[in-house]
This record gives C-alpha cells, structure tokens and sequence, in this order.
C-alpha cells in the first residue's frame, strides 16, 4: 500500500457561545483537515488542533507543503518511520500538524485490518470513561447557568477557568460549591498566575471550596515554580502546557513538577507520542487525563482510542471537545451520555467525512 495524496483543509467552526479563559475569548475554532488517500482505495482522515501560534492555516501550510512531499510514495502502514520523517521537517510547535497527518496513518491502518484503532494501540481497558466539561469565565449567574445545564446533562465534573479576576474566581467557585455539594469541581488558570507565591495565595484560598485539582498555575516553562506550588497547597497540581511531548513530560518528573499531566494528542504529536507520555508518567507514578482544545469530531475520536487503551487515567477527561462547537465536519457518532464516553465504533477512527459541512467550513 502507497499514498497517493496527501492534503489538508482549514476550517473554522463556530462555537454556540463564546468561551473565555485566561487566554482570551474564543467564538469558533480553527483547526485543519486531513485527508490522505492510498492506492488501495483506502482514505485516513485526521485533524490538527491548536489555539497556539499555529491554528488551523498554519498546520495546513505544514501539511499540503514539506510533509506532502515528503510522505507520497511512502506505505502508510509504517507509522513511526513517517512520524521520524515529519520530525525532520518540522519545529516542536508545528506538532499539531504532525498529530493530524498521524491520526490520518492509524486511521487507515484501523481500516486496513478492519478494527478500530484503540485495539491497535493495546485494546480497551475500561467499558466507559467520566468526562469533564469546562465553564466559560462570566458572572455568577452566568456560570451558575452553564453548569445547572451541564449538570442537568450529566456531567459530575466540571472545571472553572480562573485567574483573571481572584475576587471573581472567588464569588464563583463558592456559588459552584453552595449549588452542587456533591459535583467534583476543579480550575484551571491557563499559566495566568505570574508567579509561583502568587499562585499559592490565591490556591489557598480557592481550597475552601474542595477543589479537585489545580491545571497549570504558572508559564509552562516554570518547572521550578511549580515545584514550590506544589510543595505549598493541598490540591494535586496538573500539568498542561508544560507537557506537550514525551521529553517535557521527562522534565516534569524528574523536577516533581507535577502530580497530574493533562494530556493532549495534537500536542504531543499524535497518538504514538501522546502513548508514550502516559508510559513516562505511569513509570513516575503519576496519574493522567486527556485534555481538549477542543477538537472537531475527527480529533475527539482520536481522543477517545487513545483513552480506552490507556490504563493510567485517574480522572474524569476533556473527550468531548466535538460538544463545544454548533456543527462539525463529520459525522463522528460518537455516544456521549449522562456524563460518559464509550468506546469508538467501526474500523480505524470510526469518524466519516462530510464533504458538503467541509466545504461550508472551509477558509
């Protein structure tokens, strides 16, 4: 088997509201398409995933440029010799493109041998998986709404972005608490907090509310800080952006940074990398969860092969970025319910392009 093409799409897709973080205000996410045909008829498709420096343009660029040339001609079935080429060609941070192409590759691969990818990856560990869902920064009766919906829905656990507003995060985490005593609630500042005594203060005084976990205090460069945090609060401290690739995620450990690593396919280069961080921390003792950024259809489903075959997964997880956005580019048929994922179904990704909702995306 040979590939014969190889191109990606840009898209945005609209999100029904728009969400705010620490990062800012998102209204729709751009991200790239990725499909590559064989000459045995087969068709892999995969999605590159960022709201870094490089969204969903940028990927593409990477994508229908260097890794095309480079991979047509070459048998998809030989996955880690195309991932070290890709390697070759492009920098750390373009690792989204990298990702999608890698999704596209085990899709294939799935459909070639008539099964889906979590059982390439070692088979399914677990019959469901709890699933987390995020709240867009607002007032209280704004995130007092979101999660009665939420919960309504389902969802036993919900995170709070913060670090904007320590008076606000406040008034809203003791709202969240006083409305659902028994929801698991945890916050996440998206590195917003600029140092590490400043971090623990406002840690501190979040804890009151049983908070759950506390995602990536400080810039994810800050190993030592987050060491200090860590030493200085109750909650488990997670790992984000300080774990994109397996050797972040070596540097984390070996600095106890961390108690927790977040996760991400798109980060991390794909599912292949994305495993191997799940091998460094269960070696470090440590737990993980998948985060989202959120992914379209095609990357939650990536999300969800990688979460049933890995064993070491001790919280609920963001698979479920497909449920953030208005529409989609597939048709992804993915059962969410009451709060939980199930394993994926059909061969490969078991996602199916639409052409028609990929053209109305496209830009």
């Amino acid at each position: 088997m040979k590939i014969t093409s190889v191109r990606a799409t840009a898209v945005l897709v609209p999100r029904p509201t728009p969400f705010t973080s620490s990062l800012g205000t998102h209204a729709g996410t751009e991200n790239a398409v990725v499909e590559i045909e064989t000459d045995t008829g087969f068709t892999g498709i995969g999605e590159a995933s960022s709201i870094w420096d490089r969204m969903g343009r940028g990927c593409a660029d990477d994508i229908n440029g260097p890794l095309a040339e480079a991979l047509v001609g070459r048998d998809p079935t030989q996955i880690r010799l195309l991932s070290d080429a890709m390697d070759a060609l492009l920098s750390p941070r373009s690792a989204p493109a990298r990702a999608g192409v890698e999704m596209a590759l085990w899709d294939i691969l799935g459909k070639a041998l008539d099964t889906p990818v979590y059982r390439l990856l070692g088979g399914a560990v677990r019959e469901r998986l709890p699933l987390s869902r995020s709240l867009s920064m607002g007032t209280v009766d704004e995130v007092l709404a979101q999660a009665d919906a939420l919960v309504e829905e389902g969802y036993g656990t919900l995170k709070m972005k913060v670090g904007r507003n320590a008076k606000a995060d406040l008034s809203n985490l003791s709202a969240l608490r006083q409305r659902f005593p028994r929801v698991i609630l945890r916050v996440d500042a998206n590195m917003a907090w600029p140092n590490a005594k400043t971090a623990v203060r406002h840690i501190r005084e979040l804890e009151e509310f049983d908070i759950e976990l506390v995602e990536q205090p400080l810039h994810e460069r800050d190993l030592e800080g987050l060491r200090f945090v860590r030493e200085s609060v109750d909650t488990p401290v997670m790992a984000d952006e300080s774990v994109w690739t397996p050797a972040d995620a070596m540097a984390c450990a070996r600095a106890d940074a961390a108690d927790v690593f977040n996760v991400y396919v798109s980060e991390a280069g794909g599912l292949g990398p994305a495993a191997q961080i799940f091998a460094i921390a269960d070696a470090a003792r440590l737990s993980c969860i998948i985060g989202s950024m959120p992914e379209l259809g095609i990357g939650t489903a990536a999300q969800a092969h990688l979460a049933f075959a890995m064993p070491n997964l001790g919280f609920a997880c963001d698979v479920n970025g497909c449920v953030y956005h208005a529409d989609d580019v597939v048709d992804h048929g993915l059962r969410i319910e009451s709060g939980f994922i199930y394993p994926p179904s059909g061969p490969g990704l078991g996602v199916s392009l639409d052409p028609e909702r990929l053209a109305k995306y496209r830009i």
